[in-house]
């Protein structure tokens, strides 16, 4: 019986949400080599539709083992299509969040596409109570409106940070079949695939995946190819 916390159920809460929302908007598919990562107490997952050609949810419920619970969402538009790339990744102990980033991360429409000036207006009222500085390869893509929250500990400031994440992935499968067909694919693939680049310079995921008892091969492996996996 895994342990039980406010915000570890909120977030839990928040992931079954999610796997609703992809499930009422996409189709989940088998995609090559994930099965392996994908168990009871590490759930790999991904959806797509006409608009959208990868929705991908990651977990790792360490819980019982290491009092941390861990979740990576990112949505990639197809390549015609020139909308953002959504992201959501959370970390977080019994009592508090160490850390929360939300995003809605240029494509190959740019920062300012409509979806974005859309998510700015969306988060601009929160303030987390801890800022979280971001290194370089971040600031390489996200944008200026970023949620980086760390040391989230109430409630109050955990549901705002998952409500502002729903909410966005509800609008982001409303709008994003809107501008399919507004993209070169040439120029989606390499916007998406700096996007991956740079994720993939972030030496923090595979080690925590790692401190949270998964194997090291296996974490290796997962975040080379699975996690921001790039367009051939």
């Amino acid at each position: 019986m895994s342990q039980s916390s406010i915000i570890w159920d909120k977030l839990i809460e928040c992931k079954d949400e999610i796997i609703r929302i992809f499930d009422a908007n996409a189709t989940e598919f088998d995609e090559p080599g994930l099965a392996h990562f994908n168990n009871e107490l590490w759930i790999n997952r991904v959806w797509q539709n006409e608009h959208v050609r990868r929705a991908h949810i990651d977990v790792v419920d360490a819980r019982d083992t290491k009092g941390l619970w861990m979740m990576h969402v990112c949505v990639f538009p197809v390549l015609t299509n020139d909308g953002p790339i959504y992201g959501f990744d959370v970390i977080s102990g019994a009592k508090k969040m160490t850390g929360a980033f939300h995003d809605f991360s240029r494509s190959s429409g740019g920062s300012n596409h409509p979806m974005i000036d859309g998510y700015r207006e969306a988060v601009a009222d929160f303030i987390p109570s801890k800022r979280r500085k971001l290194p370089e390869w971040a600031e390489n893509i996200f944008t200026d409106s970023m949620i980086a929250a760390g040391n989230v500990a109430t409630e109050e400031e955990a549901t705002a940070i998952v409500d502002l994440a729903l909410n966005n992935l509800r609008a982001y499968f409303a709008e994003i079949g809107s501008f399919t067909g507004t993209a070169d694919p040439d120029k989606t693939a390499e916007a998406q695939n700096y996007y991956c680049h740079n994720q993939q310079q972030n030496p923090h995921t595979p080690r925590t995946m790692k401190s949270l008892g998964l194997n090291e091969a296996d974490v290796d492996k997962f975040c080379t190819d699975m996690l921001f996996p790039k367009l051939a």
